[in-house]
């Protein structure tokens, strides 16, 4: 059969949204009708700072602005997401350009290991948005609509386990990288200058294993 026109979706969330690149790709895709649907998950906060001082408007508002449409979805519904996404997708690659969907939704938690969300929201906050959690509320609705029973959560539990460690030891076992293909992957072909950085590089963990050398020499000595 015919294969299905293709189509971008490039997701970013409610921070990233208040840097240029999100703004110059959303001007690009307009100018050229590019097949692209731009997923911003908004979940209120931006490591710190809250929705209401990165935009006055919603985020959604924006699409008028570059000429294509906009979509505001309830983040935290499964169904309503997905339905959402074909639709934008469908619209897409159809030729009829971008669109942009804002998904709202709670960042429940910290935003990385090293901050601590008790210092610049309330506690009362994340526990009214923990009742709406998506995955709770999926499943609530398959229970209701008797799509699913016990049986098939705890296989789906199981199922999760088994890939989470699989992926563990996969990831385990690939070692460590080798940085020197990171300078090899820079351009297409050599380039002098990447070739000068790489001989620095070298040059500097050189460094290491020569004053490793003389400090076992200073010792036996």
């Amino acid at each position: 059969g015919a294969t299905e026109p293709a189509a971008v979706v490039a997701y970013f969330g409610d921070g990233s949204s208040s840097e240029g690149d999100v703004h110059e790709s959303m001007v690009f895709a307009a100018s050229y009708n590019a097949p692209v649907v731009f997923f911003c998950q908004n979940n209120n906060w931006a490591i710190s700072v809250p929705f209401e001082v990165q935009s006055k408007i919603p985020l959604v508002n924006r699409a008028g602005g570059y000429g294509f449409p906009g979509i505001r979805v309830d983040g935290n519904d499964v169904l309503a997401v997905y339905a959402v996404t074909q639709w934008a997708l469908e619209h897409a690659r159809s030729g009829r350009g971008p669109v942009l969907i804002e998904a709202s939704t709670y960042r429940v938690g910290a935003h990385t290991t090293a901050d601590d969300p008790t210092k610049y929201r309330l506690n009362a906050e994340e526990e009214s948005w923990k009742a709406k959690d998506p995955l709770q509320r999926l499943e609530t609705y398959l229970r209701a609509a008797g799509l699913a029973d016990d049986a098939f959560f705890d296989q789906l539990k199981n199922d999760g386990d088994e890939l989470a460690a699989h992926v563990r030891r996969a990831t385990l076992a690939l070692g460590g990288a080798d940085i020197r293909q990171k300078f090899a992957t820079v351009y297409a072909e050599a380039h002098p200058l990447v070739a000068e950085e790489l001989a620095w590089f070298e040059n500097y963990e050189a460094s290491f294993a020569h004053a490793g050398s003389q400090t076992s020499q200073g010792g036996a000595a």
